[in-house]
């Protein structure tokens, strides 16, 4: 029988625009996916294959622990590299180009094991995540669980948590709030449920940013809101326009500290309309204070409800931008006067995250962990938001304009008028990249075509082949 593990006959294509390493991968993946790499065969050794290929080792090293990491092939040691035994993986099916409202954003939020992330909105780095650390912590934590710890939980939240968060919201972000204002949930999403299962009525008006959030629109549709889309300017939200349009909404959906897409800030005047809106309306505003953490001008920015006197403010938090989206914990604070509410609704509807998870969270924020990772992680995205804004200029400047916010995870890239940033989506996506067209953002007012480009899983080093990678999918 011949080897089925000889990739004599694979040459890479200097000009295909993928990364070389993906390259490598890629080709592996497919020809194990496709039984041309049978299960338990040998695959050539890095430095074979390295040399065979004219690249360095380490790239084809990238390359076996990328796959190995995804369970397609294991190491033996001195026996050498081979394609995982008990593989019964089918065919990876073709990814549809897309091409609905907001159906640009769905990659980002359901990512499918094995894609790359290059490009993603709204993951942290993963490859800095602490894993080590955490698995530590975890292990920890399960070893010394009591048998009431295996009962259910509170569902509000487990209090070592709750407490935690207290403490941590009035240092980090101004919120004064006492523990039993805070509601643990399954995160942002969650905390929007459980706020429309509370406080929302059928056919009750919510102005909603005009761009903005795809799938909190989708959350409050669902829960039976009249959207009204309220336009966004240069400093955000125009509460003026959202008077004008529906003066008594019941709630205003908002990110007001770095604003989804746009990246704008609301600035202390329209904070103050807004808030003497909602007092006036018997409102609620519903706070997305998503990726604050993360501001490369200046401080972090003090929280809306930092200022919220008159307790119309309903603030969300999650973990997921932060730590990891897998982990599926966020956060709700809610003002005193609703805390009982709340409680009895969360106990009928809204079960808490995992008992484990929330002590592992707890415990990396009590030991001084999180403060570090976030310090940690403001520095990493400083230097990967520039080496790639400045990449995306040199390989792609003459296609669109890149635009670089003071906070948050992602870049823009404005295209032409007249340019289909949907269709450039699904061309990229055909070779495993992965931006938003931020058209499809938009609700009523047109955003004009562009590319919303996460930065934070590009490493500096490799942010001049993802450019050139981006470049090579757009002009096809």
């Amino acid at each position: 029988m011949a080897d089925r593990s000889d990739l004599s006959h694979f040459a890479l294509r200097p000009a295909a625009g993928a990364l070389v390493y993906r390259q490598i991968y890629e080709r592996i993946r497919g020809g194990i996916l496709s039984g041309e790499l049978c299960a338990g065969s040998r695959l050539p050794s890095a430095r074979s294959l390295a040399s065979q290929l004219a690249v360095a080792r380490g790239t084809v090293e990238t390359a076996y622990q990328v796959l190995a990491a995804e369970g397609y092939i294991v190491g033996r040691g001195a026996a050498g590299t081979f394609v995982e035994q008990a593989l019964v993986t089918p065919p990876a099916a073709a990814r549809p180009p897309g091409g609905t409202k907001g159906a640009g954003l769905q990659p980002q939020g359901r990512h499918r094991r094995g894609a790359s992330l290059l490009f993603r909105l709204g993951l942290p780095a993963l490859d800095a995540f602490p894993r080590k650390l955490w698995s530590r912590l975890t292990a920890q934590r399960a070893r010394a669980l009591a048998p009431g710890d295996l009962a259910y939980q509170d569902p509000a939240g487990q209090a070592a948590l709750r407490r935690t968060m207290a403490f941590y919201l009035r240092v980090a972000r101004g919120v004064a709030c006492a523990p039993e204002q805070i509601f643990i949930t399954t995160g942002y999403q969650g905390a929007l449920a459980l706020i429309g299962q509370t406080l929302l009525r059928p056919g009750d008006a919510v102005w909603v940013e005009d761009p903005g959030y795809h799938f909190g629109r989708q959350a409050l549709e669902l829960a039976g809101a009249r959207l009204i889309a309220i336009p966004v300017d240069g400093n955000g939200l125009d509460v003026a326009r959202g008077r004008a349009k529906a003066a008594r909404a019941r709630f205003a959906v908002v990110t007001p500290c770095h604003q989804f897409p746009l990246g704008a800030t609301l600035p202390v005047s329209r904070r103050l309309a807004l808030l003497d809106w909602a007092a006036a309306a018997d409102a609620w505003i519903v706070e997305d204070d998503y990726d604050s953490e993360f501001r490369y001008r200046g401080r972090p920015l003090p929280a809306l409800k930092s200022i919220d006197s008159r307790q119309r403010v309903l603030y969300v938090g999650t973990f997921s931008k932060v730590l990891f989206p897998a982990l599926r914990v966020g956060y709700l604070v809610v003002p005193e006067t609703l805390a009982a509410k709340f409680r009895a609704a969360c106990t009928a509807v809204q079960p808490a995250p995992s008992a484990l998870a929330q002590s592992v969270v707890a415990a990396f924020i009590e030991d001084g962990h999180f403060a570090r990772h976030v310090r940690r992680m403001r520095q990493l995205y400083g230097e990967r938001r520039a080496a790639l804004a400045a990449a995306l200029q040199t390989a792609c400047g003459d296609m669109m304009t890149i635009e670089a916010p003071s906070g948050g995870m992602h870049l823009i890239g404005r295209l032409p008028s007249g340019s289909d940033d949907v269709a450039l989506v699904a061309q990229a996506q055909l070779r495993d990249l992965w931006p938003v067209p931020l058209s499809t953002c938009a609700v009523k007012r047109p955003t004009g075509p562009g590319l919303l480009l996460g930065f934070t899983n590009v490493p500096t080093e490799h942010a001049a082949q993802a450019a050139r990678a981006l470049r090579g999918a757009l002009v096809r």
